[in-house]
């Protein structure tokens, strides 16, 4: 079965986005700051960098109030201002950002983390909406072909199928409009 020019190009696009998604979901590094820690846990002194210090912006992105339920950054509930002064006394402590979620999960519990847990959510975040995406796109490129194929090719009414123009009663009426009308 050859498949046709057209097809090809849209398939060869319907790829390039698919990758152009998948590739900075693929490279986040999203496991870098974890490699760190272990490597301060124990003692490594290799090639890895040793992790940034946490800062209060970066991890109010990351924490949830424990009342209202919204981001911590967001919150001016009193409750939201003790989490800010406990979390600043454990940045003074020179705490690591994963060490100081693992403290607040510990102080308020697990629905104070923004983000969900690592262990299954890659694949329903990354792999999930562009696969949908690209089934999407073959879909209605499928679609697109089969009507273009059952299409009655009378039907058309383009330049190059040429038109048959008013027929009997309105050639005439036509030809009368436009000598009326001095056209």
């Amino acid at each position: 079965m050859k498949v046709p020019t057209r097809v090809r190009a849209v398939l060869g696009a319907v790829l390039v986005v698919a990758v152009t998604v998948a590739a900075p979901a693929a490279s986040s590094g999203e496991n870098a700051p974890a490699a760190a820690t272990a490597a301060q846990a124990t003692g490594s002194t290799g090639s890895q960098a040793v992790a940034p210090r946490a800062n209060l912006p970066d991890l109010e992105d990351e924490v949830m109030c424990p009342i209202c339920g919204t981001l911590l950054g967001l919150s001016r509930a009193p409750a939201a201002e003790r989490q800010r002064v406990f979390m600043r006394r454990l940045i003074a402590e020179g705490k690591t950002g994963q060490q100081i979620k693992d403290a607040l999960v510990a102080e308020y519990g697990p629905q104070v983390l923004a983000l969900p847990d690592d262990e299954d959510t890659n694949f329903w975040v990354y792999v999930v909406p562009p696969a949908g995406l690209i089934i999407a796109a073959l879909a209605v490129l499928w679609a697109a072909i089969r009507w273009r194929r059952n299409r009655d090719p009378g039907d058309s009414q383009g330049p190059d199928r040429g038109s048959a123009g008013p027929s009997g009663a309105d050639s005439s009426r036509l030809d009368r409009d436009l000598a009326d009308y001095d056209l």
